[in-house]
């Protein structure tokens, strides 16, 4: 039977647009993009140019420090553009996809018979070793380290969060595969982490893995307060991180052969009008899913992910390379109100209970209600935050980059998305998780 562990400290905010568990189809889009700033800790190098065709698992780009380190292409085609930003930064890659996908044949491989470097070698020349990640600084994993232990979450418990069941029925196999993978890459344990709530086979009946059940409100469901309960990362330590769903991506190339990028993705937000699942690849234009399918008449926030880390897009923007949810919310930039601040109206949700909490969910906007100011020392982080480290504190640490109180205060634990409640919750309405990734990508130059 499965450890339990109890999480106390989180907040579930009751937001209206949850995904009505049912796939609706497969989205296509003539073009993909792929954004190498998806991919943190990075330097891209082009392995294309505009004009050569692919295939999908076709390199497009590479890391400069490590030039084993390739991105695959999602799709079949021919690239068509190359678009750059400030000081020649890559912005994206567009590939003109075809009807029908033609793959790279990577050949089948039985993991069982394969050794560690063998694993590692064959995940990154299909181009897909982004999908791992590692602690400290929250990057995609450096392929020369070897980590102490992997940790693998199979839920998610943000804001209208996907269905781990729903995500994983049908590709059990590929996920124990992936998870076989995995177990070859460390000399530690690979851990995976569940819910009560979960009921599929893959993840309860999961092998060569240490399986733990956390139970509680957000961020529950995130990795790090998950490696902080169960095994913290000290200086000089390193640990991979994976979803589930990536894992079963991996577990797909060695059982099929091939690179194949499709996620299952959850339309989520109180202005869709109809929530559900779509089978899409990565860097698809979302825009036929948006198309008579929101509230009109209205400003609205399109994001690609959740309502707490997501990402904002335009209406005919891409699925990111991490995500696995897709929402639209009000954006409240055509909002007004007369001494709002003041009101007792039922529509108003405060997570402090500065205004009468009712059993319901809402409807929340993208507004930020009020504007940055000094830290308030009020404990309200504490309150949301579970892991047995100060957030104020390291906060200020890296605000002041102070290295030896970062380091005394778990800095090598955290990435952004463990601020992200913290931000929710902050008076002082501070950009919280900027300011952890621009310190841990400082200490990352400072100590390497």
């Amino acid at each position: 039977m499965a450890n339990r562990i109890k999480i106390k400290k989180g907040l579930r905010i009751p937001l209206l647009g949850e995904a009505e568990e049912t796939l609706r189809g497969r989205v296509t889009s003539e073009y993909v993009r792929i954004c190498p700033e998806d991919f943190h800790g990075i330097t891209p190098k082009l392995a294309v140019k505009v004009d050569d065709a692919v295939k999908a698992g076709t390199p497009l780009f590479f890391d400069k420090n490590h030039p084993e380190m390739f991105f695959a292409s999602p799709v079949s085609g021919v690239v068509t553009a190359i678009e750059r930003g400030e000081k020649r930064r890559i912005l994206y890659i567009e590939v003109k996809a075809d009807n029908t996908i033609q793959y790279e044949d990577f050949g089948k491989k039985k993991v069982d018979s394969l050794s560690a470097e063998e694993v590692k070698k064959a995940i990154l020349d299909a181009g897909i070793w982004f999908l791992v990640k590692q602690r400290p600084y929250d990057i995609v994993a450096v392929p020369g380290k070897e980590p102490r232990d992997i940790f693998v979450t199979g839920f998610d418990t943000v804001p209208l969060a996907p269905s781990a069941d729903f995500i994983l029925n049908g590709i059990e196999a590929d996920l124990q595969t992936g998870l076989d993978a995995l177990a070859k890459l460390t000399t530690g344990k690979v851990y995976l982490s569940v819910s009560p709530k979960i009921t599929n086979k893959g993840l309860r009946e999961a092998k060569n893995v240490v399986i733990t059940e956390f139970d509680g409100p957000h961020p529950a469901g995130n990795v790090g307060v998950q490696i902080n309960h169960i095994k913290p990362v000290n200086r000089g330590e390193t640990v991979w991180t994976l979803s589930a769903p990536d894992v079963a991506l991996i577990g797909r190339l060695f059982n099929q052969g091939i690179v194949d990028l499709t996620r299952t993705v959850a339309l989520t937000g109180s202005e869709v009008k109809q929530t559900g699942y779509y089978q899409m690849v990565i860097g698809t234009q979302l825009n036929s899913l948006f198309k008579g399918n929101v509230t009109e008449g209205i400003s609205l926030r399109y994001i690609s992910g959740n309502p707490l880390t997501g990402r904002k897009i335009d209406a005919d923007g891409v699925l990111r390379a991490y995500d696995r949810q897709v929402t639209v919310i009000p954006e409240g930039d055509d909002v007004h109100e007369a001494f709002g601040w003041a009101s007792l109206s039922p529509k108003r949700y405060s997570a402090g209970c500065t205004y009468p909490t009712y059993n319901k969910k809402y409807r929340l906007d993208a507004r930020l209600l009020g504007g940055p100011r000094a830290i308030i020392v009020s404990n309200e982080y504490d309150k949301v935050f579970p892991m047995d480290i100060y957030p104020e504190q390291l906060i200020k640490s890296i605000i002041a980059f102070n290295i030896d109180k970062m380091e005394q205060l778990g800095i090598y634990e955290v990435a952004p998305e463990d601020f992200a409640l913290c931000e929710f919750v902050d008076t002082s309405k501070l950009e919280l998780q900027r300011i952890v990734r621009t310190g841990l990508d400082m200490l990352r130059k400072e100590m390497e």
